[in-house]
């Protein structure tokens, strides 16, 4: 367990209203190896670290973590674990962002191109003049496309299975509008999907759990953006940004589609109407990698206290 003498370490920032909070001191030894073996560990054998960061007194249900590590290739610029209130996540866009923003903070770089290690695969993040970050994913796929569910109080439902990082469900123009006052109704909707996702045992073909949920709309503005989004993330916390993964598996699916051509910009708004730019290059006919743009704006730093005494020293266990 973390001591006074062992203090935790942390840097805030927020890409597009999505928060990102990166431990850069006062993590446990994960043993080395890759990232998602490191992942692993850390799920395993030190879930009240993840907790202690992202759940509530100090964090909350949107909080995105991250761990700061060393890379295993020597080469690359680092290694990165995210998390949120539930549990680990092979890939976070928004929080690659907003990694490159602390390290740009903490003076580790400052321009160009660098390759970090993620649990899902080998990313690059590139710091663009205008303040900008590019991250060029891992690759990204549609694997099915047509899924019609039941929902519950909703009728027949229909979307594509995509991977972009994490595993989406993608839903267009179904449910309720998607507009920022209709946040509760949105989450209820995609609540009730995934649920229904889980009852009617519908998964990626290799077994994994599609645990994002995400609509689109028309944006608000089409001078801006070509799309809005509402995402569900797991722990049914809404994400606050256009969600990067969420965007390179639209990217995945507008490319299966015929829809967008290599090197075409897509500019996907959130429900907050911020805004990620996104293009792909194809691998091949059913395989993208894309690359999404945003910003993100450094908050603060702090140091974390765990007085024995505190009952909630390592927060409180989420009730999702």
């Amino acid at each position: 367990m973390s001591t006074p003498h062992s203090p935790i370490k942390v840097i805030d920032s927020h890409t597009g209203g999505e928060p990102t909070r990166i431990v850069i001191a006062g993590i446990p030894d994960l043993g080395g190896g890759s990232m998602a073996e490191q992942s692993r560990v850390f799920r395993e054998k030190f879930d009240w670290l993840r907790s202690s960061v992202a759940n509530e007194p100090r964090g909350h249900d949107a909080m995105v973590g991250a761990l700061l590590l060393p890379p295993q290739d020597p080469q690359n610029l680092c290694g990165v674990i995210f998390f949120n209130n539930a549990s680990t996540l092979p890939m976070c866009i928004h929080g690659t962002i907003g990694l490159a923003a602390t390290l740009v903070h903490m003076g580790k770089i400052s321009s160009g191109s660098h390759p970090i290690e993620t649990p899902a695969g080998l990313v690059t993040i590139t710091l663009n003049e205008d303040r900008t970050v590019s991250v060029t994913n891992v690759p990204c796929f549609r694997e099915r496309a047509g899924v019609c569910i039941e929902v519950p109080g909703y009728g027949q439902i229909t979307g594509d299975i995509a991977w972009g990082g994490n595993w989406f469900f993608l839903i267009e123009d179904q449910g309720p509008a998607i507009k920022r006052e209709n946040i509760t109704e949105l989450q209820a909707f995609t609540s009730a999907v995934k649920n229904a996702l889980a009852v009617h045992h519908v998964r990626s073909q290799s077994g994994e759990e599609i645990d994002h949920v995400e609509c689109f709309g028309p944006p608000v503005d089409p001078t801006a953006a070509d799309s809005k989004n509402f995402v569900l993330c797991p722990g049914n916390a809404y994400d606050r940004s256009p969600c990067g993964t969420g965007t390179s598996a639209k990217l995945a699916c507008l490319f299966a589609d015929g829809k967008i051509q290599p090197g075409q910009v897509w500019r996907q708004a959130g429900i907050l109407d911020s805004v990620f730019s996104g293009t792909v290059v194809a691998l091949d006919e059913t395989t993208v990698i894309p690359t999404v743009s945003g910003r993100a704006w450094i908050l603060g730093e702090s140091i974390y206290c765990f007085d024995e005494s505190d009952p909630l020293r390592h927060g409180i266990p989420s009730s999702i």
